[in-house]
């Protein structure tokens, strides 16, 4: 005769069921998207920053509208002026997201997956991650010929800064490939001032570069001075500086305007949430319509 199982029992083995697999899901993040609910909090930089002219570009953001470029960020975006602020408003906000540069990405918010890749150094080495942009430095195109002394300083600055492998790398960026002769630069106990002015994502790994530059030639002054990328082209074309500080492209307005770039280093950018978010990855698109206004909520990332 067959013996009746106790309901209490078949009970407990259901609850047990559903709960591994809810488990199972939550894992393997199944659940990740679902979870996190409420109105999204976008946060932008302001219109001058370097940051987010790559941004917008690179997200697709930029738009062509009879004839010219606009930028298509939400303008219900709360707006901040630098690095430091952008990271504290995402850090003190489970609902929002922002953007940064990666060697400034910090663990009091949380870097995004785009498109299943981490947001990395090694990534961008290998190009898994495409969300890319140069540090850039300026100065005046004919700035060379006026000065042979302050010539040789600034140059002589660009090129041990450009191959200071260690810093750059230590401070989370990702270094140039340069020939020999660049890498002898720093050791000629030169003197002088030098001001620099500019991107606030680029500030970090500048005073990196300055103390390392002042260590070997104690008879050079740097001053720097941290804004924002078109701020720091102003700045030299108007000689309140004599180095800009650029974490965008140039536009070719701006070239005719008598300065120069060169590369100093290549950076990553992270979209960045609250670590209280459960989302952990978007695509690319998403983030497009996440930053126009189009997508609301964060319940509408799981349609």
């Amino acid at each position: 005769m067959l013996k009746k199982v106790p309901q209490t029992i078949k009970i407990a083995q259901i609850i047990g069921l559903i709960s591994l697999v809810l488990a199972s899901l939550a894992l393997s993040g199944g659940l990740l998207k679902a979870s996190q609910t409420g109105k999204i909090n976008v946060i932008s930089r302001e219109d001058g920053s370097g940051t987010r002219g790559a941004f917008v570009e690179i997200f697709g953001l930029l738009e062509s509208q009879n004839g010219k470029k606009v930028d298509t960020t939400s303008l219900k975006a709360e707006i901040t002026n630098s690095t430091a602020v952008m990271l504290t408003s995402i850090a003190n906000d489970k609902n929002a997201i922002g953007y940064v540069s990666l060697g400034s990405l910090k663990s009091i918010v949380k870097g995004v997956k785009i498109d299943g890749v981490a947001p990395s150094v090694e990534n961008i080495k290998s190009k898994k991650y495409g969300i890319s942009r140069p540090f850039n430095v300026v100065m005046k195109a004919k700035f060379m010929s006026e000065s042979i002394s302050k010539a040789t300083l600034v140059r002589d600055f660009l090129d041990f800064s450009r191959a200071n492998v260690a810093v750059i790398t230590k401070a989370g960026y990702i270094p140039l490939e340069l020939g020999k002769d660049a890498k002898k630069a720093g050791s000629n106990n030169l003197s002088g001032k030098i001001i620099i002015a500019g991107s606030s994502s680029i500030t970090p790994l500048m005073e990196k570069l300055k103390e390392s530059y002042t260590a070997q030639n104690p008879s050079v002054n740097i001053e720097i001075l941290q804004s924002d990328s078109t701020t720091g082209i102003n700045s030299v074309v108007q000689g309140i500086a004599d180095i800009g500080m650029v974490s965008r492209e140039l536009k070719d307005k701006e070239l005719s305007s008598g300065v120069k770039a060169e590369v100093l280093a290549i950076d990553g950018l992270a979209v960045i949430v609250n670590p209280q978010n459960t989302i952990s990855d978007l695509k690319k698109e998403q983030v497009k319509d996440i930053f126009s206004g189009k997508i609301l909520k964060w319940e509408e990332l799981a349609k």
